[in-house]
């Protein structure tokens, strides 16, 4: 799974990332700051299984603190986008290269209003992020039109002469974006486009094509970054009112990052996404203030902590709707190792027993026999649809 973070520049996309990752990278107040893209893991939070079995998981990947289970995810930061980006303006063109194999993105919202739309500082509320928010879904619609325009007419005359399945020639051109079949009828179901008139298609209609299918193959989230500045949460709730289709949790970069490197010196007990956090060694008043700001305006301020953990989760499980499931038997939890719950694998909500064997390895999907309940001992067969923090066992051949 890979999650791209996007944005314009200079809104703390970089802050975020490295909030999330603990990646060393460069952070400045400044446009264009990150050129190539980082890539990083990031993890998304669940309640671990293993107490429900009365021990401790050893993960192969990912950690575990207090029974919470943190399950890796690739982060991609790009550059920062600017309005024309898809005619190349900025670093447009990378940007969007960088882009493909994106299976969502979370945009960075400067939810304070102080970035100026070419991303350089200006006072907080005297710009407004929803300007942000349309000019990315221009930019990222114009991307997906771009493809669509440069092949259309060719296109379209040869389904006509051909009587290939529109849906199946549209994947293929578009299989780079990772855009599949299934995908394409819901395009066409949502735009309202009858597929058997394409070559009769007007540029509006290509229009409406390319959004409702970007829409739908590179879903977003917004961040509300910034919120605990001044006009943040005042711009946060607005910014929900003004787009209700869309997903957005609001969040402080800046007080993730303080807090992780904090607990990193050892000078703090913090675990990403809770609400509060323990001192550990005697600090100096600096030290102890800021803390105690960030304890103040943020943690108790939004009872959901920083944000940044709410927002890596509601991507990866409410806007791509995955489940976690671990692999665990009924008498055995362990590995030929002796690693007890080594692994958790993220699967798309709707997956079978039988997906979640492909998943393991392709002999023990070729070979399945059963799936096997690890909390009751149940059967279950290939078919059987998973649910979130399940743990199986695969019988084979």
């Amino acid at each position: 799974m890979l999650i791209g973070i996007i944005g314009k520049a200079n809104v703390g996309k970089s802050t975020f990332f490295k909030a999330a990752t603990l990646a060393d990278i460069l952070i400045a107040n400044y446009p264009f700051a990150t050129i190539k893209p980082n890539h990083g893991i990031g993890y998304v939070k669940i309640p671990c299984i293993d107490s429900e079995f009365k021990t401790q998981c050893m993960p192969r990947l990912g950690y575990c603190v207090n029974h919470l289970r943190f399950v890796p995810v690739e982060l991609l930061d790009v550059a920062g986008l600017v309005p024309g980006a898809s005619e190349g303006k900025g670093l447009g063109n990378q940007f969007l290269d960088d882009l493909r194999q994106a299976d969502c993105f979370i945009q960075i919202v400067d939810a304070a209003g102080s970035t100026s739309i070419e991303g350089k500082p200006v006072a907080p509320g005297t710009h407004d992020p929803a300007e942000d928010i349309r000019f990315i879904e221009k930019e990222l619609d114009s991307w997906y039109l771009n493809i669509f325009n440069k092949i259309w007419r060719t296109f379209s005359r040869g389904l006509q002469q051909t009587k290939e399945d529109f849906a199946k020639a549209v994947a293929k051109q578009f299989s780079g974006l990772k855009v599949n079949e299934d995908l394409i009828h819901k395009t066409l179901k949502r735009a309202g486009l009858n597929p058997e008139k394409a070559f009769e298609w007007s540029q509006g209609d290509l229009e409406k094509f390319a959004h409702h299918l970007r829409f739908l193959s590179k879903p977003m989230l917004i961040a509300a970054n910034k919120v605990d500045m001044p006009k943040g949460l005042e711009n946060y709730l607005k910014l929900r009112a003004d787009f209700p289709e869309l997903m957005i949790v609001p969040c402080s970069a800046d007080s993730e990052l303080a807090l992780r490197q904090a607990s990193k010196a050892g000078l703090i007990d913090y675990i990403p996404g809770e609400t509060d956090f323990k001192l550990k060694k005697d600090l100096n008043e600096k030290q102890k203030q800021a803390l105690e700001e960030i304890r103040k305006n943020v943690l108790v301020k939004f009872e959901q902590g920083t944000g940044v953990q709410s927002v890596l989760n509601a991507a990866v499980f409410a806007l791509l709707h995955y489940i976690a499931i671990f692999p665990a038997g009924v008498h055995k939890l362990a590995d030929s190792k002796g690693n007890i719950l080594p692994d958790c694998f993220l699967l798309p909500d709707g997956s079978t027993a039988l997906d979640f064997a492909f998943s393991l390895h392709t002999d023990i999907g070729n070979n399945f026999i059963k799936a096997i309940d690890a909390r009751t001992g149940k059967a279950l067969g290939k078919d059987y649809k998973l649910k979130h923090r399940d743990a199986l066992e695969i019988a084979v051949k």
